[in-house]
Formats: structure tokens, C-alpha cells, sequence
């Protein structure tokens, strides 16, 4: 499992001694950052590899754990990929996945497995521990208002990259775009070896949860794996795909915001919005590459679902493709959706947009993506958009 060093000292070299004329200002926000990070990271990263380690010595079955009808969530971003990834996960007789507190602080089976021994015990004793750990994720991770994050609630599987440094999210972190690998254009643009590399790390990540977990079926909400389509159904050949695409008019302002609230996080640019090249290019690309691989490769085991459809009959989607996916059937699944739709409407983003302060118009948004509005005839009206200039989204 090789871990990209050269990208991590250069990310470091330039945080340090390259960010003028950068979006990473060395400001006192960036700087303690910074500090914090390089304080934490290299500690808790040899813990990791250590419990890798010691994954093959205690627990080498991990190794041959079958991965059965694994189900990953496509799309560009702010499509409904979070609100789908949620719901399903509410099935916990059906799928599991990784959470933030999986990916970020017990990636490796040893860590797993000494983290459910301290929870099983901290039950038995009041469960304290437990409560102080909630409360802690309510007064931290509870603050960011992208949508709801948590220790306990699923996330993006990208983020498990971080553990070898391959991952676009890299990014969000140190924005020198200079620098990063294609990881946005992973089939086309990222050597075949590495890309074999990169795949196989994260396929050994999803063994050793699913094999510490027990759990069967395993569901990822991967929008940055768009771009990696044509490798994900090569190490994983049993996978169902549901690509997820939304109209570009309310896609594309979402995804600009959301990109620059995640890095402004961790620096502190002059402008408001940035990176609008990249992100017109990534929002293009994960559109029309992986829609290009499922029409080559028409399959029962890949959906291609538009984003109202979901939102507007829920339950008729998902039972929809529990049967053409071949998952078991899920008494009471009507209650589990109708429970995250009134959580999901009662989360409040504080994101408000407007794609024209982006410098957008909406006839350039229609002609940028013309050949997705007329496949999925997507509403291009001028009422349509301007009820769409200024948008909340809430189902991302």
C-alpha cells in the first residue's frame, strides 16, 4: 500500500514557503491550521499504518472478505447522493458504511475492534463515555452547515484516501491545484499502476470493515468516484451503480458554493468564489464520463436516476432498485424514508446562492451542459431560472 510522501512535503513545502499569489494565504487562521495539523496528522497516521500492520498479524482473514453487491452513489456533487447514502444506511439490517469516525479515527480492524470493546464496556458501566462523545460532535462537527456531519454518520468514501494520500479531497486542504495529481480525471488521467495502487488500498479499507463490522451489503456515497467509474467496476465487478444527475441550473451554483465554504475552512482567500475553471471543468467531466461508461456498458446492476424522480417518490425509487439490485425486501422501508425526508427538510443549510454573483448567466449554464438538458430534459425556462438564481438546497 504506498503512500504518496512526495505529494504530502510538497503540499507542506508550498503551505509554508509558495502560497503568495495562492488562496492559501499564510494568515493566522492558515497558520494555525497549519500547526494543528502537522501536530496531529503524522501521530495519528503512524497509529493507522500500525493498526494496518497489525491487521495482517491478528486478523489476516480481512484479506479474503468477500465484498457482496457492494452499491456505490455516483454523481456530481449536490445531486442527492448524501440524502440517498443517509437513507440507506438507516437499513442497518441491509447495508453498512463507513462513517467519519470509521474513516478518520478507526480505519483498521485493530482500531475497530478495540473501539467496539470500549463501547460495549461504557454501556455496561451508563454509557457516559458515549454521551461525552455525542456532545463533543454536537459542539464541533455539528457546527459545519454543509449538511449534517457527525462522528456517527456516514460520509463520503473519498475521504478514506486521505490514509495513503491519493485523494481530490487532498484539495480542500491545500489548494495548490498545480501541484495535485489528475485525481478529478482518475480513468483518463492518472497512470494505469497507480491507479491499480490507489483502487486496491481502498478495496482492502472496505474488506477490513466489512469484515470487523459483519455486516453484508456495503453502500458509498462516491461523487468524487464519478471520474473513476471504468477502475471501480474493474475491482469490483459484482458493484450496483446508481448515477445520480440533477439540472445543471441547480448543480452547478451548489457545487461552486460548497467548494469554496469546504476549503475556505482551512484558508482564507480576499475572493468569494474561486475556482470556477476547475470546477465547470469537474462538473463536465462527471457528467459525461461516466454516462459514456453506462451507455457502453448497459447493466441490471446500474441505474441511471434523476435527482426529482428521487425526491419526489422516494419509496417507489428505492424499492425500485432494492429488486432490480437483488437486495432483501425491507419491511417497514416506508417508515425509515419518510423519517429521513422530515429529518433532512428540518436540516437548514446557511448556504444561499446565486449563480449570477458566480458570473454565470443562465444561457451560458444551458449551453455548457446542452447535451444533459436535452437527455434528461431539464427545465431551461427564464421562470424556471430565475426561481432558481437564489437557491437553499437541502437534498445534496
Amino acid at each position: 500500500m504506498n503512500y504518496n510522501f512526495k505529494l504530502f512535503w510538497r503540499m507542506a513545502y508550498r503551505s509554508f514557503f509558495q502560497w503568495k499569489n495562492t488562496p492559501a494565504r499564510l494568515t493566522r487562521k492558515r497558520f494555525i491550521f497549519l500547526a494543528l495539523f502537522y501536530l496531529v496528522w503524522p501521530i495519528g497516521s503512524l497509529f493507522h499504518w500500525l493498526g494496518f500492520f497489525l491487521d495482517d498479524i491478528f486478523f489476516p482473514a480481512h484479506k479474503t472478505q468477500p465484498i457482496e453487491k457492494p452499491l456505490f452513489l455516483l454523481g456530481n456533487f449536490r445531486s442527492g447522493s448524501t440524502f440517498l447514502h443517509r437513507l440507506l444506511s438507516r437499513d442497518a439490517t441491509t447495508f453498512t458504511s463507513l462513517t467519519i469516525w470509521d474513516i478518520y479515527l478507526a480505519p483498521s480492524v485493530t482500531q475497530k475492534k478495540l473501539t467496539q470493546f470500549v463501547f460495549r464496556l461504557d454501556a455496561r458501566l451508563g454509557g457516559h463515555l458515549n454521551r461525552a462523545l455525542r456532545a463533543f460532535d454536537k459542539r464541533t462537527l455539528g457546527k459545519f452547515r454543509i449538511h449534517p456531519i457527525s462522528f456517527f454518520q456516514p460520509e463520503e468514501d473519498e475521504n478514506i484516501l486521505f490514509h495513503n494520500w491519493s485523494s481530490y479531497f487532498v484539495s480542500y486542504l491545500f489548494p495548490f491545484m498545480d501541484e495535485m495529481p489528475r485525481y478529478h480525471y482518475f480513468d483518463e488521467s492518472i497512470p494505469a499502476e497507480e491507479r491499480r495502487q490507489i483502487m486496491a488500498f481502498y478495496k482492502s479499507m472496505l474488506q477490513r470493515h466489512l469484515y470487523a463490522t459483519g455486516k453484508k451489503y456495503f453502500v458509498a456515497k462516491n461523487p468524487a468516484f464519478s471520474p473513476k467509474i471504468e477502475t471501480l467496476a474493474e475491482f469490483f465487478p459484482d458493484a450496483r451503480i446508481i448515477y445520480l444527475v440533477r439540472n445543471p441550473l441547480d448543480m452547478l451554483p451548489s457545487t461552486v458554493s460548497w467548494i469554496n465554504y469546504a476549503r475556505r475552512v482551512f484558508t482564507e482567500p480576499e475572493e468569494k468564489y474561486l475556482y470556477i475553471d476547475e470546477i465547470l471543468g469537474i462538473t463536465q467531466h462527471w457528467y459525461r464520463h461516466p454516462l459514456r461508461y453506462l451507455d457502453a456498458h448497459p447493466s441490471p446492476r446500474h441505474l441511471i436516476l434523476k435527482y426529482d424522480d428521487l425526491i419526489q417518490r422516494p419509496e417507489q425509487v428505492i424499492r425500485g432498485f432494492y429488486e432490480q439490485f437483488g437486495y432483501p425486501d425491507k419491511p417497514g422501508l416506508d417508515g425509515i424514508i419518510n423519517q429521513a425526508v422530515q429529518e433532512t427538510l428540518s436540516f437548514r443549510s446557511d448556504h444561499f446562492y446565486s449563480y449570477e454573483e458566480m458570473g454565470f448567466t443562465r444561457q451560458q449554464i444551458v449551453e455548457m451542459y446542452r447535451d444533459i438538458f436535452e437527455r434528461f430534459e431539464f427545465e431551461t425556462r427564464e421562470e424556471f431560472a430565475l426561481a432558481s438564481a437564489m437557491v437553499e438546497s437541502t437534498f445534496d
